[in-house]
């Protein structure tokens, strides 16, 4: 892939609608941390994202087998190389920031900032990004932002089980758009069997982009 030196460049990239080739091809880039390495599925591309010499792929990865990289041969072999393991296979979805001074704040006026990371959403958000901040609604619900793989945003929601299916989930998503910088993109990762999660984004505006297999320690 001409001009990706890191997972970051290509993640930016994407963020400007700018995608790998859909060429069938695979492209090895560096581990982006020492948290964790990643295979990233785009349309007819591959992205592995570790410190594994690209002759090693090779030999595991049929030439235009798009589908290797992604399965349990190939990531329990990455797994045994890297001393990590596979945290899960997550569809990756993307938004544009809310733009619209009032719509942004629209999106907010009911969120609170919690500084009590008790909640075990919150403790597992800090195990894989950076700059976690919290907010939380009046029905229970929380929308998370953070630096994550590659230093881009990602979000996460919860939305308590005794409020669900009410739209709250929809609400906290599209409050995340509104709760980074003007200009920036926000990402979030959902299992692709979590439906509910999986509309929930959607709705909120999200767009599918690929998928990732995130290998942590």
């Amino acid at each position: 892939m001409d001009g990706a030196k890191t997972l970051a460049d290509i993640l930016r990239a994407a963020e400007r609608g700018v995608f790998p080739a859909p060429d069938l091809g695979l492209t090895v880039v560096p581990a982006p941390s020492g948290r964790e390495c990643c295979v990233v599925s785009f349309t007819g591309h591959i992205v592995i994202a570790a410190d594994v010499d690209p002759a090693w792929v090779a030999e595991r990865v049929p030439d235009g087998d798009l589908s290797a990289p992604t399965n349990p041969p190939f990531l329990a072999a990455l797994e045994q190389l890297t001393g990590r393991r596979v945290n899960a296979i997550d569809a990756m979805l993307l938004a544009p920031g809310l733009t619209d001074p009032a719509e942004r704040t629209a999106a907010t006026a009911d969120l609170t900032e919690l500084h009590d990371h008790d909640h075990p959403r919150v403790d597992r958000a800090w195990r894989y990004r950076d700059d976690v901040r919290v907010y939380g609604d009046p029905h229970g619900g929380l929308v998370l932002t953070g630096r994550g793989l590659a230093e881009r945003l990602e979000c996460a929601i919860e939305v308590p089980p005794t409020t669900r299916n009410q739209g709250h989930g929809r609400r906290l998503a599209s409050a995340a758009r509104a709760l980074i910088p003007t200009g920036s993109s926000i990402w979030a990762q959902v299992t692709p069997g979590n439906a509910a999660s999986l509309r929930t984004f959607l709705a909120a505006g999200y767009k599918p982009i690929g998928s990732e297999a995130l290998l942590v320690k």
